[in-house]
Protein backbone atom coordinates (compact mmCIF):
# COMPACT_ATOMS: atom_id res chain seq x y z
CA UNK A 1 0.00 0.00 0.00
CA UNK A 2 2.31 2.53 0.93
CA UNK A 3 0.32 5.70 1.31
CA UNK A 4 -0.05 7.62 4.15
CA UNK A 5 -3.71 8.12 4.11
CA UNK A 6 -5.61 5.75 1.59
CA UNK A 7 -8.23 7.28 -0.50
CA UNK A 8 -10.98 4.71 -0.18
CA UNK A 9 -10.20 4.45 3.84
CA UNK A 10 -13.77 3.44 5.98
CA UNK A 11 -13.81 3.24 9.48
CA UNK A 12 -17.37 2.27 11.13
CA UNK A 13 -18.50 1.02 14.33
CA UNK A 14 -18.73 -2.59 13.82
CA UNK A 15 -21.98 -4.60 13.90
CA UNK A 16 -22.66 -8.32 14.33
CA UNK A 17 -22.11 -9.52 10.94
CA UNK A 18 -18.32 -8.80 11.63
CA UNK A 19 -17.70 -11.06 14.25
CA UNK A 20 -15.99 -13.99 12.46
CA UNK A 21 -13.85 -11.27 10.59
CA UNK A 22 -12.82 -9.68 14.37
CA UNK A 23 -12.49 -13.14 15.39
CA UNK A 24 -9.39 -13.36 12.84
CA UNK A 25 -7.95 -10.71 13.17
CA UNK A 26 -7.86 -11.32 16.96
CA UNK A 27 -6.22 -14.47 16.01
CA UNK A 28 -3.58 -13.22 13.38
CA UNK A 29 -3.02 -10.32 16.13
CA UNK A 30 -1.98 -13.27 18.83
CA UNK A 31 0.44 -14.41 16.20
CA UNK A 32 2.10 -11.36 15.04
CA UNK A 33 2.98 -10.54 18.75
CA UNK A 34 3.99 -13.93 19.49
CA UNK A 35 1.77 -13.79 22.53
CA UNK A 36 2.56 -16.43 24.75
CA UNK A 37 -0.42 -18.74 24.77
CA UNK A 38 -3.26 -19.50 22.97
CA UNK A 39 -6.56 -17.75 21.56
CA UNK A 40 -9.05 -19.41 23.80
CA UNK A 41 -11.92 -16.90 22.88
CA UNK A 42 -14.74 -17.85 20.44
CA UNK A 43 -16.47 -15.78 17.61
CA UNK A 44 -19.54 -16.34 19.85
CA UNK A 45 -17.45 -14.86 23.16
CA UNK A 46 -16.61 -11.74 20.98
CA UNK A 47 -20.29 -11.84 19.99
CA UNK A 48 -21.54 -11.52 23.34
CA UNK A 49 -18.97 -8.84 24.52
CA UNK A 50 -19.16 -6.48 21.85
CA UNK A 51 -23.43 -7.22 20.97
CA UNK A 52 -24.65 -9.16 24.06
CA UNK A 53 -27.52 -7.48 26.67
CA UNK A 54 -24.99 -6.01 28.07
CA UNK A 55 -22.00 -5.46 25.86
CA UNK A 56 -18.79 -4.89 27.34
CA UNK A 57 -16.57 -3.30 24.86
CA UNK A 58 -17.35 -1.95 21.15
CA UNK A 59 -15.06 -2.48 18.40
CA UNK A 60 -14.20 -0.02 14.57
CA UNK A 61 -13.73 -1.85 11.79
CA UNK A 62 -11.24 -0.36 9.11
CA UNK A 63 -12.19 -1.28 5.78
CA UNK A 64 -9.88 -0.49 2.15
CA UNK A 65 -12.56 -0.63 -0.57
CA UNK A 66 -15.07 -2.79 1.17
CA UNK A 67 -12.11 -5.36 1.89
CA UNK A 68 -11.76 -5.77 6.11
CA UNK A 69 -8.56 -4.04 6.91
CA UNK A 70 -7.80 -3.73 10.39
CA UNK A 71 -10.03 -3.28 13.47
CA UNK A 72 -9.77 -1.36 16.72
CA UNK A 73 -11.69 -3.29 20.13
CA UNK A 74 -11.75 -0.81 22.87
CA UNK A 75 -13.95 -0.47 26.05
CA UNK A 76 -14.82 2.62 28.63
CA UNK A 77 -12.74 3.23 31.62
CA UNK A 78 -12.62 5.67 34.87
CA UNK A 79 -10.09 7.50 36.89
CA UNK A 80 -11.44 8.74 40.11
CA UNK A 81 -7.80 11.13 39.95
CA UNK A 82 -9.41 13.46 36.76
CA UNK A 83 -13.21 12.16 36.98
CA UNK A 84 -13.40 11.57 34.00
CA UNK A 85 -14.42 8.64 31.46
CA UNK A 86 -11.55 7.22 29.43
CA UNK A 87 -11.02 4.82 26.76
CA UNK A 88 -8.85 1.30 26.90
CA UNK A 89 -7.42 0.05 23.34
CA UNK A 90 -7.58 -3.44 24.19
CA UNK A 91 -6.80 -4.66 20.55
CA UNK A 92 -5.27 -2.31 17.86
CA UNK A 93 -4.54 -4.93 14.21
CA UNK A 94 -3.90 -3.98 10.91
CA UNK A 95 -3.39 -6.85 8.44
CA UNK A 96 -0.16 -7.44 6.74
CA UNK A 97 -1.23 -6.88 3.27
CA UNK A 98 -2.44 -3.37 4.44
CA UNK A 99 0.37 -2.31 6.73
CA UNK A 100 2.35 1.51 6.17
CA UNK A 101 -0.74 2.86 4.88
CA UNK A 102 -1.92 4.80 7.85
CA UNK A 103 -4.63 2.68 9.25
CA UNK A 104 -3.46 2.49 12.44
CA UNK A 105 -3.20 5.97 12.82
CA UNK A 106 -6.87 6.76 12.04
CA UNK A 107 -8.05 3.86 14.11
CA UNK A 108 -6.40 5.62 16.91
CA UNK A 109 -7.28 8.77 16.11
CA UNK A 110 -10.57 7.89 16.03
CA UNK A 111 -10.55 6.73 19.64
CA UNK A 112 -8.30 9.67 20.05
CA UNK A 113 -11.49 11.86 19.22
CA UNK A 114 -13.49 9.52 21.69
CA UNK A 115 -11.69 10.30 24.37
CA UNK A 116 -11.33 13.92 24.05
CA UNK A 117 -15.25 13.92 23.89
CA UNK A 118 -15.50 11.78 27.20
CA UNK A 119 -12.72 14.72 28.69
CA UNK A 120 -10.75 11.38 29.75
CA UNK A 121 -7.35 9.67 28.25
CA UNK A 122 -6.94 6.86 25.75
CA UNK A 123 -4.54 4.21 27.46
CA UNK A 124 -3.64 0.56 26.08
CA UNK A 125 -0.49 -1.87 27.14
CA UNK A 126 1.61 -3.52 24.40
CA UNK A 127 4.10 -6.14 24.58
CA UNK A 128 7.63 -4.95 25.56
CA UNK A 129 8.67 -7.74 22.75
CA UNK A 130 6.38 -5.83 20.45
CA UNK A 131 9.68 -3.29 19.12
CA UNK A 132 7.27 -2.25 15.78
CA UNK A 133 4.47 -1.46 17.56
CA UNK A 134 6.56 0.78 20.49
CA UNK A 135 8.10 2.81 17.56
CA UNK A 136 5.11 3.58 16.19
CA UNK A 137 3.30 4.38 19.19
CA UNK A 138 6.19 6.40 20.35
CA UNK A 139 6.20 8.29 16.88
CA UNK A 140 2.63 9.81 18.06
CA UNK A 141 3.76 10.68 21.15
CA UNK A 142 2.35 8.12 23.99
CA UNK A 143 4.68 7.41 26.53
CA UNK A 144 5.06 4.59 28.85
CA UNK A 145 3.67 4.53 32.42
CA UNK A 146 6.90 4.12 34.74
CA UNK A 147 4.60 4.36 37.82
CA UNK A 148 2.16 1.87 36.83
CA UNK A 149 2.76 -2.01 37.26
CA UNK A 150 -0.03 -4.34 35.18
CA UNK A 151 -0.92 -7.14 38.12
CA UNK A 152 -2.86 -9.95 37.48
CA UNK A 153 -4.70 -12.76 38.94
CA UNK A 154 -5.87 -15.61 36.98
CA UNK A 155 -5.89 -19.55 37.55
CA UNK A 156 -6.07 -21.80 41.09
CA UNK A 157 -4.34 -18.27 42.56
CA UNK A 158 -7.88 -16.31 41.37
CA UNK A 159 -9.70 -19.24 42.82
CA UNK A 160 -8.24 -19.27 45.87
CA UNK A 161 -8.16 -15.56 46.71
CA UNK A 162 -12.09 -15.87 45.83
CA UNK A 163 -12.48 -18.65 48.30
CA UNK A 164 -11.68 -16.46 50.81
CA UNK A 165 -14.46 -14.44 50.33
CA UNK A 166 -17.39 -14.61 52.81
Amino acid sequence: MGDDHPMDLTLRPAVPADVETLHRFVVELAATEEFPGEVTARPDDLAAALFGSEPMAAAIVAEIGGVPAGFALYYPTYSTIVGRSGIHVEDLFVADEFRGAGIGQQLLARLAELAVARGGRLEWWVLRTNEPALRFYRRLAARGLDEIEVMRLDGDALGALANMAN
